[in-house]
């Protein structure tokens, strides 16, 4: 299966993270399929690749928990069902 979820990086104490496509299988910061965006906790700040993501959502990948709150803030889920619509 594959899966959205999150890669961490950066110093101790001062984490960011990427958000990746990854098979459910490998482990947390293994090689990502497709890099898709970017999430720091600290400063709050998001940057995503909606038209990337919703294809992946298209294409069955589940995203996680901590993932899907990140994607339902930022609406990327009315964008997948207004493209499913069309």
């Amino acid at each position: 299966m594959i899966k959205l979820r999150l890669k961490r990086y950066g110093k101790k104490r001062e984490a960011s993270y990427r958000i990746v496509v990854v098979n459910s299988i490998s482990r947390r910061d293994g090689r990502p399929l497709e890099e898709l965006g970017f999430y720091n906790p600290r400063s709050e700040e998001v940057r995503l690749d909606v038209p990337g993501i919703v294809k992946r959502l298209q294409q069955g990948a589940q995203p996680t928990d901590t993932v899907r709150r990140i994607l339902e803030k930022n609406n990327v889920f009315e964008q997948v069902s207004a493209k499913a619509a069309s």
